[in-house]
């Protein structure tokens, strides 16, 4: 009856032990109410700009074909297939960055482009194509957009992005959303600003992120969802399991040898 008792009591402690381990709410913005939130931002403000070894799609058209064919090459990444409209002409070009900023267009010569969003960049070959050109329509897509998603989400890796505005929260649902485990008030967010790489700290239980600088990602984003104080504990428990493990085998094969050469002597 005695043992009885204490295995009963030990079950109690446990069960208690783990209702009093802290949890994390598994619902975002916590912070709004029923009234709902009334957020304004500025259209355009944090559109992706353009950095070095970004890849441009640029496709340049008008109602007369052959003026306009001069300024457009043939595709030269077959891989950008699949972002082309049916809109477009057979006739593609992608342009890469370089370390400048700049790239170098038929005709147009070298033109910087580095801290442009795709939609200025398109007024500006637009205007200068239409020197000689009339009404010409210009096409300007960045075809390697992607940021990278790790951590406490279903399915880490490589997000590529097919619009300009696409923000931390589309990132997490393409990347499965976050786990249980996953801390919703401590999400890391690594850019490189002005050829700097900047942490960020985003709490997606605050409304504060709907407005904030760092809810549309940018090219080469790192989102870094960190592990709960559980996953940590859980962690740290089977590596300790692991090591104990390691340790007892380690001693049980050492007293076997022991026990060999002791048996091996004793029948000399």
């Amino acid at each position: 009856m005695r043992l009885t008792h204490i295995v009963v009591a030990a079950v109690a402690t446990a069960a208690m032990a783990s209702c009093s381990t802290p949890r994390t709410p598994l619902t975002y913005f916590t912070d709004i109410d029923s009234v709902g939130l009334n957020a304004t931002v500025a259209q355009g403000e944090y559109l992706t700009r353009i950095v070095p070894d970004d890849e441009l799609l640029i496709t340049v058209t008008s109602q007369n074909p052959e003026a306009t064919a001069v300024y457009n090459l043939p595709l030269s990444n077959p891989a950008v297939n699949s972002q082309i409209t049916k809109a477009t002409t057979p006739q593609q070009m992608t342009y890469l960055v370089d370390s400048k900023g700049d790239i170098t267009m038929p005709v147009l010569g070298t033109l910087h482009v580095g801290g442009l969003t795709t939609e200025q960049i398109q007024q500006l070959v637009t205007e200068k194509v239409s020197i000689d050109v009339d009404n010409p329509t210009v096409i300007v897509k960045m075809v390697n957009f992607h940021v990278n998603v790790a951590g406490e989400v279903r399915t880490p890796g490589v997000v590529n992005v097919t619009r300009e505005r696409f923000s931390v929260l589309d990132a997490l649902s393409s990347a499965g959303d976050l786990t249980e485990y996953g801390e919703r008030s401590n999400v890391l967010l690594v850019r490189e600003e002005n050829g700097k790489r900047t942490a960020h700290r985003i709490n997606l239980n605050s409304s504060d992120i709907l407005t904030s600088p760092y809810f549309y990602v940018q090219q080469n984003d790192y989102i870094y969802v960190t592990p709960n104080k559980i996953r940590q504990d859980n962690s740290k428990y089977n590596q300790n399991n692991a090591f104990k493990l390691s340790v007892i085998s380690t001693i049980v094969s050492a007293c076997s040898v022991v026990a060999s050469l002791v048996i091996a002597l004793a029948i000399k």
